[in-house]
């Protein structure tokens, strides 16, 4: 069971540097989460993606992201996020129940 608690913990210590979560929130390095879910590579409003991004196609979900926050590059070549990546399988399924909520609400 995922435990939202210590996906927040993990947010703010591996991912709020570039990102933020809130309806409205800034862009930073990295763009906004806000609606991440159900939301195709590429697409927030106001923020500057690589043409890898894009052009992957992919629709954010548990399960792509999943992927994804292993090993960004890996997942799709040619992005800017220079994130190495979270390989504790447990540690992502935490993030990821934080951000299906944080990004919602």
């Amino acid at each position: 069971m995922a435990d939202i608690e210590k996906g927040k913990k993990t947010f703010v210590q591996k991912c709020a540097q570039c990102h933020t979560v809130e309806k409205n929130g800034k862009h930073k390095v990295g763009p906004n989460l806000w609606g991440l879910f159900g939301r195709k590579t590429g697409q927030a409003e106001g923020f500057s993606y690589t043409e890898a991004n894009k052009n992957k196609g992919i629709t954010w979900g548990e399960d792509t992201l999943m992927i994804y926050l292993e090993n960004p590059k890996k997942y799709i070549p040619g992005t800017k996020m220079i994130f190495a990546g979270i390989k504790k399988k447990n540690e992502r399924t935490d993030l990821i129940a934080y951000l299906k909520k944080a990004t919602a609400e």
